[in-house]
This record gives structure tokens, C-alpha cells and sequence, in this order.
């Protein structure tokens, strides 16, 4: 306090002056009609440009809570796309009951780790074993075909991502639907792929769309990128050709993984296959 009031005498001057000055200004302005309009004008200008400001500021700050909300939507939506679902029909006599039910359920998840310039790459996301995400899982964006699930915890997964030397997923080419298999190139470009093993009758074109098949873990028809190089390598039987991958990997914020219903069933029916054999 003893201080406070030593700088008040000290720059008494200064603030008499301050006060002078503003009480001046005040009285001008309260009886000069134009420059009382002038100065609310401009007091209006002012306020608008905060409030617009700070209107920017929030929705800024919600865009987390948006964007995590939008993803669920999503989510949701592709839940109900009739490729999510399978026919289940029932002949009896001449009526036929037909009915859709579910076979793939999307969940939502954020990335919160990535990496696109190693051998073998990974992915992180906010969701695990207690939303329902299990080992094997296929793994999208609203672009393509990301990977799949390889380790789960119980609010933590890690995705083996699509830029893995062990990643191969059936495709096929969407005009004609020759399969063939996806698998990350040899030149570890994280913006191309090798679509190999497509039958030597097939006729791919420069910039054809390649899609999942209806032999992978995804539903059929899951954009993975297009073609940009026919015959990248081999010859023969087959075709190889290299395609530009849909989904930017540097840039993956939402993801979503895909519940197979079906999934155990089929591999255990498909392991007791082999043991027969």
C-alpha cells in the first residue's frame, strides 16, 4: 500500500493529466451531436469485431466436440447402407420373405498415433475392447481401406495399417470385378499400392477404381484407390498394376472399424475345413 500511494505522488502530474484529458473528452463528446454519433458508430464497429472474435474462438474450440460427434453420425449411417446388411430370404409356397439384417456394425474411433515413413507401419485409436473392437477387424475412413486391428486393449486398439509389408487385402477392379489382392509397393510410397494376381483376361484402364472384394474382411465394395501404372511388374498368367491409394495416411484423423457379425463363424467353419482336408 505504501508504495502504491509513493507512485501516485510521484506521477501525480501525469494522472491528473489522464483524468483532465478523459473528463475533456467525455463532455465532448455528450454534447456534440455529431461526434456522439461518430464515437457510438464506432464503439458499435468495435463490439461487433470482439464479438465476432470471440464467436470464432468458440466454435474453434468445439471443433473437437463436432468433429467426434459427425464421426458417430457417420457411424451410424453407414449402419443402416444396405452393404452393411445381408438378405436373408425364405421361400414358402409362392411367398417370399425377405428379410435385411445386420451383418456389419461401424464404430467410430479417433487416431491419436501414426506413422506412414517405416517398413512397417501403425496406427493408434480410442477405442477397444469395451466399445466392441476385437482382433481382426477391418479398419476404414471415409475415404478407403485403412487396415486392420492387430492388438487390442480395452480403450485402446493398434491398427496395422495398410502401408505394412504384411498387409494384403482382397480387391478387385470395380468394372469388371477380376480379384486380385492389395499389398503396400516395394518403394514404400505411402500414396501407392500393388494390386497383383488379376487374371491376364481382364482389361484395367489408367484411373480404374479399385474396391474391396467380397472375399475380404470388408464389405464389398470399399474404395481402396485407382489404377495409375498398368504391368508395375510381372507378366504371365496374371497382372500386376499399381494404384493410387484413396487415403491420404499423413492426414487420418477418424477412422472407423467394421464388426463383421459373421467373422467367427466363417473362420471357424473355415479352419475345420482344412483339418478335414
Amino acid at each position: 500500500m505504501r508504495n502504491l500511494l509513493i507512485f501516485i505522488t510521484k506521477y501525480n502530474a501525469f494522472f491528473l493529466f489522464l483524468i483532465f484529458e478523459i473528463t475533456s473528452l467525455v463532455i465532448y463528446i455528450k454534447y456534440n451531436s455529431f461526434q456522439k454519433a461518430t464515437f457510438i458508430n464506432s464503439t458499435n464497429k468495435v463490439t461487433s469485431e470482439f464479438y465476432d472474435r470471440a464467436d470464432e474462438l468458440k466454435g474453434y474450440l468445439s471443433l473437437r466436440e463436432v468433429n467426434d460427434q459427425l464421426a458417430k453420425e457417420n457411424a451410424d449411417l453407414r449402419n443402416q447402407l444396405r452393404s452393411s446388411k445381408f438378405l436373408d430370404s425364405v421361400a414358402k409356397h409362392v411367398v417370399n420373405d425377405t428379410i435385411y439384417k445386420q451383418q456389419y456394425e461401424y464404430i467410430d474411433a479417433k487416431v491419436i498415433n501414426n506413422s506412414v515413413n517405416k517398413r512397417n507401419n501403425y496406427l493408434t485409436i480410442t477405442k477397444g475392447s469395451k466399445d466392441g473392437v476385437a482382433k481382426g477387424m477391418g479398419v476404414i475412413t471415409g475415404s478407403g481401406v485403412v487396415g486392420k486391428v492387430v492388438l487390442v486393449g480395452e480403450h485402446i486398439a493398434i491398427v496395422q495399417s495398410l502401408l505394412h509389408k504384411d498387409s494384403r487385402f482382397s480387391a478387385m477392379l470395380a468394372t469388371n470385378k477380376e480379384i486380385g489382392y492389395l499389398e503396400w509397393g516395394d518403394d514404400l510410397d505411402p500414396h501407392k499400392g500393388l494390386l497383383g494376381d488379376v487374371s491376364n483376361t481382364a482389361q484395367p484402364k489408367i484411373g480404374e477404381l479399385v474396391v474391396t472384394s467380397q472375399l475380404s474382411l470388408f464389405p464389398a465394395g470399399i474404395p481402396i484407390g485407382k489404377v495409375s501404372k498398368l504391368n508395375a511388374k510381372g507378366a504371365g498368367f496374371f497382372l500386376n498394376m499399381e494404384v493410387a491409394l484413396a487415403v491420404d495416411f499423413s492426414k487420418l484423423e477418424y477412422v472407423y472399424v467394421i464388426n463383421n457379425k459373421f467373422a467367427t463363424e466363417q473362420t471357424g467353419l473355415e479352419a475345420q475345413e482344412k483339418k478335414d482336408e
